[in-house]
């Protein structure tokens, strides 16, 4: 019971402070129930709760059916606060209006925006009799603004919609296109490499039986067999070079904005250029680091994350730290870490993983003294 209070929130955490903000125009509200007194200041405490709980379901409903049902016990709230208690209080109405904006479907945006006009205008019609010009013009003003907001609402709706379906499109063209490179890769390492290997491996099986038998033979094949190598290790460089790479440095921007975007605060320290680390081997760092930082947004209801990036004599070791619920011990391959542990071995790194109080992903990396050489060479 404890932790499902600790996890209530009164409004979605993608809005921010911005449904709390508008709360203060229930002052107005507030004020004119204060003031009356017996049975009625009752039924005005309750209608002003009820309000509040309409407030809060309208965004947190996600279907069509119970938004509606909230929509229209809101409207009917400010109808009897305008009858019974102050006319002032139809301006509660521009509460309805911005909810009214949400509507996807045309037809359903206007039998809603309808109905509204009715139940505003009803408080006027029925104290009509009080009314001056003078109050009919201030009213009128600020009900047409109240019927025009719905379709500035709509627009921008729309218009962040779109965004949106625009964004997806986006990342499912930048899969297609790594998908598209991986092919690409695969062929060529199978077209380049594949007969290279395939050489190599059989001068190694001749140098094996000649070793005994003919030393001289076994040397000249050795030497054959480093010449082919030399071969293959020019063919895997300008594959790596022409291959469309994402360095560290840039996996961390990414990796900032989708942490930003899910409401993570971020943190980074150490060197990211890495500018004398093998392009094949940021690429697999970078690949490591989008899967651990995915997890953390995806599972680890974390607030913070901190991303360290050390680099020392021989390895580079990325941190991926955050203050979530932890790592469930029966799912440790899960989660994507199976997938970061394969990559790692093509180049035998390793990662360490230590789950209290948050979860802390370790990933480790050689860097071995020929690459480098042979990435000057190049």
């Amino acid at each position: 019971m404890v932790q499902k209070l600790k996890g209530f929130r009164a409004f979605p955490d993608r809005y921010g402070f911005f449904p709390y903000v508008f709360l203060i125009y229930l002052a107005m509200p507030a004020y004119y129930v204060a003031i009356a007194h017996g049975w009625k200041r009752i039924i005005g405490i309750g209608l002003l709760l009820l309000f509040l709980i309409t407030y809060r379901q309208l965004y947190n409903s996600f279907d069509k059916k119970s938004y509606t049902y909230w929509l229209v016990i809101q409207v009917f709230v400010i109808l009897i606060l305008a009858i019974l208690f102050n006319l002032y209080n139809i301006f509660l109405g521009f509460f309805t209006a911005h909810f009214i904006g949400w509507y996807k479907s045309k037809k359903t945006f206007f039998k809603a925006l309808g109905m509204f006009a009715i139940v505003i205008i009803s408080p006027l019609i029925v104290q009509r009799e009080i009314l001056e010009l003078q109050d009919i013009f201030y009213y009128g003003i600020f009900i047409l603004i109240m019927f025009i907001s719905p379709f500035g609402i709509r627009s921008m709706s729309t218009r962040m919609e779109l965004e949106k379906k625009l964004d997806e499109a986006n990342e499912q063209i930048k899969e297609l296109v790594k998908r598209d490179e991986r092919m690409r890769i695969a062929r060529d390492l199978h077209d380049h490499l594949g007969h290279t290997l395939s050489l190599i491996t059989l001068k190694s099986q001749l140098v094996h039986k000649l070793i005994n038998k003919d030393t001289e033979k076994a040397k000249l094949e050795t030497k054959e067999i480093e010449r082919t190598s030399r071969s293959a290790l020019k063919q895997v460089r300008e594959l790596v070079s022409d291959m469309r790479a994402i360095t560290v440095a840039e996996e961390l921007i990414e990796s900032e904005i989708l942490l930003q975007a899910a409401g993570v605060s971020f943190q980074f320290t150490g060197d990211s250029k890495l500018e004398d680390v093998p392009l094949l081997t940021q690429n697999i760092l970078s690949m490591c680091l989008k899967e651990g930082v995915t997890n953390v947004v995806k599972h680890s209801q974390a607030k913070n994350c901190v991303v360290q990036l050390v680099k020392r004599d021989g390895e580079i070791e990325l941190s991926i730290l955050d203050d979530g619920k932890g790592l469930d011990e029966t799912n440790v391959d899960g989660n994507g870490l199976k997938g970061i542990n394969e990559r790692l071995r093509l180049i035998d790194g390793f990662m360490k993983i230590i789950s209290h109080k948050g979860t802390k992903l370790f990933i480790t990396i050689p860097i071995i003294v020929k690459e480098k050489k042979a990435g000057v060479g190049s």
